[in-house]
């Protein structure tokens, strides 16, 4: 029989009331079974519930529950199990991930739940009919949905997959149901660009307003990711795939307002190309996607920059990935003007995941410490917090505080510089 079991109960809520407590399985909200955590929120939304449940002693209880508006069942459900991906994609990161590192990092999910509320991007690759009816029916939109091409023949081969179902048939069947969708192209050289971007763009654009956005992304790499077979993204690859899109955002701009297709920041860096300001990105949809991250980063400093305290005589070392090194004097200048400090930029090779990978979120604890060790002179430093996770490690397993213990400065991560400085 499904069900979900409970993590944690909260003080002051429908659940603590009744006795509800850790361990306690929940099995059906009125008559309908429980599966995960999605037909718990949904089903529980009603006013009046009958819920059956087992005690961790085994007992059965059933609870009957008048909810007022607004009123929380104050429970916090077990982590459900994670759907993974069937697909064996060449570019996919878990795929250039180096051995050794702790097992969570090697779940490749790929799970439509996860899409909706976490905002997690999902080929639909293993999207069954009963899993759309559900989307259906609790109006799971907007998705985050990995696309990559349209053609069919040519996304089997891109996933690795030959049972990889049509991506434009399942979007289809879940526009006509009033579902949107944000959607992501990983561009391999060769494969998905030219005609085929061209093709896919086609498609999606023919959906309408289901489709919201589209991010284009060229192939990242590491040293470790052994399946790629396939061409790297260099400058002139990265600007034809540009002028692609600015082609149709200026397309979509005319006809629907706002650009719709978006290259990632990673793209214009790799383009040497200005990145566009902040009006061109709308609402950020899709930032944490890599779209806009950068000139998320300029409005905040802009914004910020008034607020800030003194820190005269102050000498601050930056410590950043090699794609945003190039970008970061002009910031510090303003850094500097702002608060009395000398700047000082600290560009690092990732050493974990080797020189492709130049993103400063994913600097490693070696990487800082390489940057950090001995520098005494430095009366702060700050680190891109992008690195550091929500239980405070990096992705080789260090934590930071561990770390900053041995470091001759104080060390702070930092998303924006404000949020440290101010």
């Amino acid at each position: 029989m499904a069900s979900v079991k409970v993590a944690r109960v909260e003080r002051g809520g429908i659940a603590a009331a009744l006795g509800i407590e850790r361990g306690t399985e929940l099995l059906s909200v009125n008559g309908r079974r429980i599966s995960d955590f999605l037909d718990w929120e949904f089903l529980t939304a009603d006013e009046e519930l009958v819920i059956e449940a087992r005690q961790p002693d085994g007992a059965s209880v059933v609870y009957e529950i008048e909810r007022g508006e607004g009123e929380s069942m104050g429970v916090e459900l077990e982590p459900p199990t994670v759907r993974q991906c069937a697909n064996r994609c060449e570019f996919c990161f878990i795929e250039g991930l180096p051995p050794g590192l702790r097992a969570p990092l090697y779940l490749r999910d790929d799970d439509y739940r996860l899409s909706f509320a976490y905002g997690n991007f999902a080929t639909l690759s293993n999207v069954r009919d009963r899993d759309v009816r559900r989307i259906l029916e609790y109006r799971l939109s907007p998705l985050y949905v990995s696309v990559h091409a349209t053609p069919h023949d040519v996304r089997r081969v891109l996933l690795n997959n030959p049972k990889v179902p049509d991506v434009i048939a399942q979007l289809t069947t879940l526009a006509a149901g009033g579902i949107q969708f944000h959607c992501q192209m990983v561009v391999v050289p060769g494969i998905n660009d030219g005609p085929v971007l061209e093709h896919s763009l086609t498609d999606l654009w023919a959906l309408g307003e289901a489709a919201i956005s589209v991010a284009i992304v060229p192939v990242g790499l590491t040293q470790f990711s052994h399946l790629y077979t396939g061409r790297s993204m260099d400058r002139q690859a990265a600007r034809s795939l540009l002028a692609v899109t600015d082609r149709w955002a200026t397309r979509a701009v005319d006809d629907r307002g706002n650009p719709w297709v978006y290259g990632s920041d990673e793209l214009y860096l790799l383009a040497d190309v200005p990145l566009p300001d902040a009006t061109h990105y709308g609402d950020f949809a899709q930032i944490e996607n890599g779209v806009g991250s950068v000139t998320m980063l300029r409005q905040r400093l802009a914004d910020g920059t008034p607020s800030l305290a003194r820190h005269d005589g102050r000498r601050i070392g930056v410590v950043t990935g090699t794609a945003m090194a190039p970008l970061m004097p002009p910031l510090l200048d303003a850094l500097r003007a702002a608060t009395g400090a000398t700047f000082e930029l600290i560009p690092v090779v990732n050493s974990m995941f080797g020189s492709t990978t130049t993103t400063a979120g994913l600097l490693v604890s070696a990487d800082i410490q390489s940057a950090l060790a001995g520098r005494a002179d430095l009366d702060l430093a700050l680190v891109p917090a992008e690195c550091i996770n929500e239980r405070g490690q990096f992705l080789d397993d260090r934590l930071f505080d561990d770390v900053r213990d041995e470091l001759p400065m104080p060390v702070m991560p930092s998303y924006d510089f404000i949020d440290v400085l101010r």
